[in-house]
């Protein structure tokens, strides 16, 4: 599986307040961008923490998009994918629509009445590992239904968790011209972080960009 993180961070490194409250850092012509590495993916993965602040639906906006997808013999949208290891997405939320297929990675420590309701409410729960999700197992059940391409929009733990795992292929980050501040905000990479520098997450600058008021820097990362 080809595993590509994308997320907008500020001058700073914060993704959002310290009161993890949704911030536009950036503008509309990386709003589009974004939207492009949507409809070249299988799959769009979000933490179940963005899922439960921001409730988004993770579909493509541009119909000529969604129209070139289905020419292709693909939903118009790609599916939607929850890393939550306690399955607490709410069966209502925007993702569980029917706009495109929905998995929730849980694992076994989720509650079976809230794993019920929501494959009731049309996800397809996939359990892997015991107190948390394992993304290893997780995202080769995920490729075997066809998930091969997988977008990440976050948040933070889930972005570290990934890179812990080393199974991040590429990252690209929208610098916005913009200083968030506070210790508590939430950054590119939180979790437990790295302390060993010989573990440290390498990668290769490979393109500099500039969207509205801000640049896109991309990375692939560097594999043993």
């Amino acid at each position: 599986m080809h595993v590509h993180v994308n997320a907008a961070e500020s001058v700073d490194g914060k993704l959002s307040t310290h009161e993890r409250e949704q911030v536009a850092i950036s503008g509309p012509e990386d709003f589009d961008r974004m939207d492009a590495l949507r409809a070249e993916s299988a799959g769009v993965l979000v933490g179940v923490g963005t899922v439960l602040a921001d409730d988004p639906s993770l579909t493509v906006k541009d119909a000529e998009r969604r129209e070139r997808r289905t020419n292709d013999g693909k939903a118009p949208n790609p599916a939607r994918v929850v890393a939550d290891s306690r399955a607490r997405t709410p069966p209502d939320a925007e993702i569980l629509d029917d706009s495109a297929a929905t998995y929730v990675l849980a694992s076994e420590a989720a509650d079976e009445a809230e794993v019920a309701a929501l494959s009731a409410a049309g996800a397809t729960v996939i359990t892997a590992g015991s107190s948390r999700v394992d993304l290893s197992a997780a995202f080769e059940q995920l490729e075997a239904r066809g998930v091969d391409r997988l977008l990440v929009e976050g948040g933070g733990e889930l972005i570290f968790s990934l890179f812990d795992a080393g199974l991040v292929d590429r990252l690209t980050v929208y610098v916005g011209s913009v200083v968030i501040g506070g210790r508590d905000a939430p950054t590119l990479a939180d979790g437990e972080g790295f302390t060993d520098p010989e573990t440290f997450a390498a990668l290769s600058l490979t393109d500099v960009a500039r969207f509205d008021d801000g640049v896109v820097l991309t990375y692939d990362v560097q594999k043993e």
